[in-house]
């Protein structure tokens, strides 16, 4: 009894610990890794994000260029740190394609790092080059079980995001495709324009533009639901491969071991920033949504489901591990 006692006790205790930290929070500068380059969608998101959290939340916010690995420099750098929420990383979907390609991580990606708030998200495209006598998905993936082994699609690299997308088409098809991957999606983009390579999966911001100039045909988006940036074009799901569902995204992560109480706060901020004018117009200018409903639960276990996924994917079509 007097066991249970001093146990509930001490939960209690440390409950109010917990709660003090977050009240007191933020005490100093805040460090907003982003695991890639500068100049690019994430990058610019972390900037401006972190220039109305620098003023709503009264400490300075430092964004801090990591790149490399697949995003795996950036987020070691948070199992790193203290559990105090000034140090956190803003990802993509890249943190779950890298967890299923990588066979050795710095950290567990599934236990160290836990989700604060998704930023948004949005679809990947298809798009064949116009001399590609199809017009729909369907009519593609009949051409492709015509010419097994013979359709080629581009992708960003092994491991990427639009490579995945990729790998769980085929499988969901039913087609047998090669796989030509490029150091990028610019590249990608760029042989798919230029009648290198039939077709490829990719990002809104890479092919929105060549789709508008008719450079590139597109015949589907990846998510589950039509995207109101792009209502004509069906989902891969209704125009022929059914329960085909990809979405590419934003998100911030903080160590696991971050009290709840700042985790959630955290997740309230981000939020609110999302709804100010000047960010969600940046966020839909990706041709995504900002997300403005889920919780930081909501967002782990997102990132727990797509890492099954996307580690399931690589082990039933043999991709090597790097």
């Amino acid at each position: 009894m007097h066991v249970l006692k001093l146990s509930c006790a001490a939960a209690a205790l440390a409950g109010l610990v917990a709660v003090a930290a977050a009240a007191d929070y933020p005490t100093k500068q805040i460090r907003m890794i982003v695991p890639s380059t500068p100049g690019g969608s994430s990058d610019t998101l972390a900037r401006l994000v972190g220039e109305h959290m620098q003023k709503r939340m009264g400490q300075t916010v430092i964004v801090e260029n990591r790149p490399g690995a697949g995003q795996t420099i950036g987020c070691a750098q948070v199992v790193k740190s203290g559990p105090d929420g000034h140090t956190m990383v803003l990802v993509t979907v890249t943190y779950t394609t890298s967890s299923a390609i990588y066979s050795r991580l710095p950290y567990d990606p599934v236990n160290d790092l836990v989700g604060a708030a998704m930023i948004g998200q949005g679809p990947l495209i298809l798009v064949v080059h116009p001399s590609v006598s199809v017009k729909s998905v369907k009519e593609l993936v009949r051409l492709a079980k015509s010419k097994p082994k013979i359709l080629d699609f581009a992708s960003a690299g092994n491991g990427t995001i639009p490579h995945l997308a990729l790998e769980l088409f085929a499988l969901q098809a039913g087609i047998d495709i090669v796989h030509v991957p490029y150091k990028g999606i610019s590249p990608a983009v760029t042989a798919v324009v230029a009648g290198e390579v039939p077709a490829l999966i990719g990002s809104a911001p890479s092919t929105s533009a060549m789709i508008r100039g008719k450079r590139l045909r597109a015949l589907g988006v990846t998510t589950a639901k039509r995207s109101p940036h792009m209502p004509e074009l069906p989902t891969i799901a209704e125009a022929g491969v059914p329960g085909y569902d990809v979405a590419t995204w934003w998100g911030v992560l903080v160590h696991a071991r971050t009290p709840k109480a700042i985790v959630n706060q955290l997740n309230k901020e981000f939020r609110t920033i999302l709804a100010i004018d000047d960010v969600s117009k940046r966020i839909k200018s990706d041709g995504a949504e900002p997300e403005l409903d889920m919780t930081a639960d909501q967002f782990t276990a997102l990132i727990r489901q797509d890492i099954e996924k996307w580690r399931g994917i690589v082990k039933r079509r043999n991709i090597k591990r790097l």
